[in-house]
């Protein structure tokens, strides 16, 4: 399996020494000039000045579709992403293996994706494995914000990934069995990597108690079992990766009570990766594109507070104030994905002076088992959507 590279090398100084105007021009005459052999997509956590460059916006499991489309189109050669590790990996894995796709930082990673490790992976799985009581079966189940080395061990191990969105309805298909049905006497549960919030929240929506039904996995524990008590883990439907987001995770309870203090007549939407606590107190939970089409339907005069990342939300502050909306984030914090932000016009137009040079660089390829495992685990969580 390939090593993930998340080292960037250092860019010429005139990247740096060029001025907004001058960088914005420069890659639009690149653009124009790679034509239809180029895809840009760019996530709804970008900032502005990159995502302006984007043939496609949107989270991240549905730009990788989008490049994909666009290819078979268009036939693109290059996508370039806009995100971060785990982004451009699922574009390689749905596009062509000729279509090279180009993460413009490196060092665009994602914290959460890295709390899943795939050696500590390997690890947690032998041990639910020896320990599972008879009569128990395991599937696991990634988010789709994970390597496609997670993926690919769900793949694997009869398991799947999932989005923010259809969490609920790929815990479903697990519980009733995944690929096989459920044997008289057989119990199913889950491992979920790597966001316990994700996990806990749809769980607990499900009606699973949180104290009762559910184990909290942590890798770095030095006691067997990732910490879980063996009678706890025994009770136990759904075994949660101790990862989380670091953006989602600053919103805390007390967020929600200051703004209803301040804005009486306020709704509060949150993304489902927020602690269980923030979205008890929340009026709605959804998905990245939940979140942005709540904004985009809402009436005139409302008012919303949002907990997600805040390019997005000051982007659809930006747009819901023509109509009448107000709209800002639930905390006056800097909720900012850092890693993302690590991408910006010099980096861009560093790998597209490249591409027009004939140099692919910053290339994320994805190796052929891994690909074909990931696929595996993807093709199950598509599968019921049909």
């Amino acid at each position: 399996m390939e090593a993930t590279v998340l080292w960037q090398p250092g860019l010429p100084e005139r990247y740096h020494a060029m001025s907004d105007a001058a960088l914005v021009e420069a890659i639009a005459a690149r653009r124009a000039e790679l034509g239809d052999q180029l895809v840009i997509l760019g996530h709804h956590y970008q900032q502005d000045n990159v995502i302006r460059f984007a043939d496609f916006t949107g989270d991240s499991f549905r730009l990788s579709q989008l490049a994909a489309e666009q290819v078979e189109r268009v036939g693109a050669r290059y996508v370039v992403f806009a995100g971060v590790h785990f982004m451009a990996e699922s574009a390689d894995i749905l596009t062509p293996e000729d279509v090279e796709v180009i993460l413009p930082d490196l060092s665009a990673g994602c914290s959460m994706a890295d709390m899943a490790d795939i050696e500590d992976t390997i690890d947690c799985w032998e041990q639910l494995v020896e320990a599972g009581p008879a009569g128990v079966r395991t599937i696991p189940i990634c988010y789709m914000n994970s390597s496609a080395a997670i993926k690919a061990f769900c793949g694997e191990h009869g398991g799947a990934v999932c989005t923010s969105s259809n969490c609920r309805k790929v815990f479903e298909w697990a519980l009733a069995g995944g690929e096989t049905p459920v044997a008289d006497g057989e119990r199913i549960r889950i491992l979920f990597l790597p966001d316990q919030h994700l996990g806990r929240n749809t769980a607990a929506d499900m009606g699973y108690d949180i104290d009762t039904d559910m184990g909290l996995w942590d890798p770095r524990s030095p006691e067997p079992l990732g910490g879980i008590d063996p009678a706890r883990l025994e009770r136990s439907t759904m075994i949660l990766w101790k990862g989380h987001c670091s953006v989602h995770k600053l919103f805390r309870p007390e967020h929600v009570d200051d703004i209803r203090a301040q804005w009486p007549d306020v709704r509060v939407v949150v993304h489902p990766e927020c602690d269980h606590e923030v979205v008890l107190k929340a009026d709605l939970v959804g998905s990245t594109e939940a979140i942005r089409k709540v904004i985009e339907e809402a009436e005139p005069d409302t008012r919303w507070a949002i907990g997600t990342e805040i390019h997005m939300v000051n982007r659809l502050a930006q747009q819901a104030a023509g109509r009448g909306v107000t709209v800002r984030t639930l905390s006056d914090c800097q909720c900012l994905c850092t890693t993302m932000y690590r991408i910006d016009m010099p980096h861009l137009l560093w790998v597209l002076d490249r591409l027009a040079d004939g140099e692919v660089v910053n290339r994320i390829r994805v190796a052929p088992d891994v690909r074909h495992w990931a696929l595996v685990a993807l093709d199950r969580m598509l599968s019921l959507s049909r």
